[in-house]
Formats: structure tokens, sequence, C-alpha cells
């Protein structure tokens, strides 16, 4: 099973840069373009009556100025397990909304 350490690099060469959060409290300056992250479920599989595997699901926000830079289309590429979920703009930054089981 791949640790969130893995999937936090893995966002910043996706990104090209370090501006990846883990749960950033609300009093960290966020610099953009940059991916939000948490882990909100984990999805566990049973057989004969045993724990045998668990995923764990994660909500990526992508925050970026500009809606066309690829980045949508290029974290959808990356991953096997991620869905597009919604998308918003608010305070003229564009977010971009993923569910990942990683």
């Amino acid at each position: 099973m791949a640790s969130r350490l893995e999937l936090h690099e893995e966002l910043c060469d996706l990104l090209e840069s370090r501006n990846v959060y883990f749960q950033p409290p609300e009093s960290k300056k966020i610099e953009y373009d940059c991916f939000v992250y948490f882990m909100n479920d984990i999805a566990s599989k049973y057989a004969n009556n045993k724990h045998y595997n668990d995923k764990k699901r994660y909500e990526i926000k992508l925050i970026t100025k500009n809606p066309d830079n690829g980045l949508v289309d290029k974290i959808l590429d990356s991953f096997m397990y991620i869905s597009f979920d919604r998308s918003f703009v608010t305070d003229n930054l564009y977010h971009f909304v993923f569910d990942l089981y990683y």
C-alpha cells in the first residue's frame, strides 16, 4: 500500500512545484497554483471473516488562477483510481475537486 508521503511527492511532481498542502491550517499562507488534500475515507475489504485490504480516499483540490493550464487533464491521466467531483470559483481562484483512492 502506498503512503501519503508518496502521494505528496507525486502531486509535487505533477505540479512541478512544492505548493502541495496536506490539511493546511487556516493560518497557513498558501501559494497558487497548488494542491490541497486530505484523507476523507478508508474503503476496507473483507473476505473469509478477515480484513485484508484498505484503500484510502483523498479529496484533492487543485486551486489555480488559470483554469486552462492543463493540470486537470494531467491529474486525471496520472492516477488509476481518480474521479472528477466538482469545480467552483472563489475569490477569482478556480477550484477543481477530485476523489482519489490511493
